[in-house]
C-alpha cells in the first residue's frame, strides 16, 4: 500500500484546490445574482416573468451551474468570430445545434485535460524520481485527454455525415416522385419525413427542421443554404444549390430534382467501381502477410525436411 500513501497527498491537494474553486464560484455566483437582481429591479419586468415565478426559480437554480460551466470553458472558447463560426459548424455537422454546445464542448476539453493530468500524475509521479521519462508520460497522457473530445466529435460527425450520404439517394428519389405527382416542395418534404422517419432518422430530422423553418416564414433560399451548411455533406450542398437556382430563376423543381438524382446515382456507381478496383490492390497485403507464409510452409516444408535428412551425416 506504499503507492496509496504516495497518492494521498496529491488527492488532498486536488481536493483543496477544488474546494477553493467552489467557494470562489459561489461568491461570484452570489455577486452575479445580486447584479442581476438590481438590473431586473431597475427595468420593467415582463408579464411572462411576473405570471410564472416557477420559471424564474428554475433559472436561478441552474444559473450557478451554467456560470460555472462558462467559467470552466472560457479558456478554450474561440477568440475570433471566424473560429467561433467554424466550431459551431462542426458541432452542427455532428448534430449539436444548441447555443450552449460550444461552451459545453470547450468545458469538456478543459475537464478531460485536468482529469487526465491528475490521473497521469497520480500514476507516474509517486514512488519515482522526477525525471524526463515520468514528465514525458504525464504530458503525453494529458495531451491525449485534451484531444479526446476532438476525436470523439470527429467520429460522431463522420458517422452522421455517412448516414446522411447513404440515406440521401432514397430520400431524393421519394422527393422526386412526390414533386412529379403534383405535390409542392414543402408537402414533398413532409411526405419524405413521414415515410423515412423509421430507417433514416437523421435525414428525416434535417428535412423536418427545414419544413419547420419554412412554416415559420423563413425564405426558402436561407433554409436550403442552412441545410447544406448544417449537414456538411457535399451532396446535400449540391442539392441545396440546385433548388436555390431553380427557385431563383423559376425553373421546374421536379426537373432539377430529377437531374440531381441522376447525378447522385452516377456518382454512387462511380464510387462503387472505384472501391471494386481498389480491392485487388488491398488484397495483396493480407495475402503476403498471412496466406503466402502458410502456403510456403505447407509446400516447401516437407521438401526442406527431406533435404535436411539427406544432407545430415549418418
Amino acid at each position: 500500500m506504499s503507492w496509496f500513501a504516495d497518492v494521498v497527498p496529491i488527492l488532498v491537494f486536488v481536493g483543496i484546490v477544488l474546494g477553493i474553486w467552489a467557494v470562489l464560484s459561489a461568491i461570484s455566483t452570489r455577486n452575479s445574482r445580486a447584479l442581476d437582481r438590481l438590473a431586473r429591479l431597475s427595468r420593467p419586468q415582463s408579464m411572462a416573468d411576473m405570471e410564472d415565478p416557477t420559471k424564474r426559480k428554475t433559472n436561478d437554480r441552474f444559473s450557478g451551474l451554467a456560470e460555472a460551466a462558462k467559467a470552466l470553458s472560457s479558456p478554450m472558447m474561440p477568440q475570433t468570430e471566424g473560429e467561433a463560426s467554424e466550431l459551431k459548424i462542426k458541432l452542427s455537422n455532428a448534430g449539436f445545434r444548441s447555443d450552449a454546445a460550444p461552451m459545453i464542448y470547450s468545458g469538456l476539453r478543459v475537464f478531460c485535460l485536468g482529469f487526465f493530468f491528475v490521473v497521469s500524475a497520480a500514476a507516474c509521479l509517486p514512488g519515482r524520481p522526477l525525471n524526463f521519462d515520468s514528465l514525458k508520460w504525464v504530458v503525453i497522457l494529458s495531451g491525449i485527454g485534451f484531444y479526446l473530445p476532438a476525436v470523439g466529435l470527429w467520429w460522431i460527425r463522420s458517422k452522421r455525415q455517412e448516414e446522411i450520404f447513404l440515406s440521401l439517394p432514397d430520400a431524393l428519389d421519394l422527393l422526386v416522385v412526390c414533386v412529379e405527382s403534383g405535390l409542392g416542395l414543402d408537402a414533398g418534404l413532409r411526405k419524405v419525413c413521414d415515410e423515412m422517419g423509421e430507417h433514416a432518422k437523421v435525414m428525416s430530422e434535417e428535412f423536418s427542421l427545414c419544413n419547420f423553418q419554412l412554416q415559420m416564414g423563413r425564405p426558402r433560399r436561407e433554409v436550403l443554404h442552412d441545410l447544406g451548411v448544417r449537414t456538411g455533406v457535399d451532396d446535400v450542398k449540391a442539392l441545396a444549390a440546385i433548388l436555390i437556382q431553380a427557385d431563383r430563376f423559376g425553373s421546374s423543381i421536379a426537373q432539377a430534382l430529377r437531374v440531381q438524382s441522376d447525378s447522385m446515382r452516377t456518382r454512387r456507381r462511380q464510387i462503387a467501381e472505384e472501391k471494386a478496383a481498389k480491392t485487388a490492390v488491398q488484397l495483396l497485403f493480407p495475402l503476403i502477410l498471412f496466406i503466402f507464409p502458410g502456403i510456403f510452409v505447407v509446400l516447401v516444408g516437407p521438401a526442406a525436411i527431406n533435404i535436411m535428412e539427406n544432407l545430415s551425416p549418418k
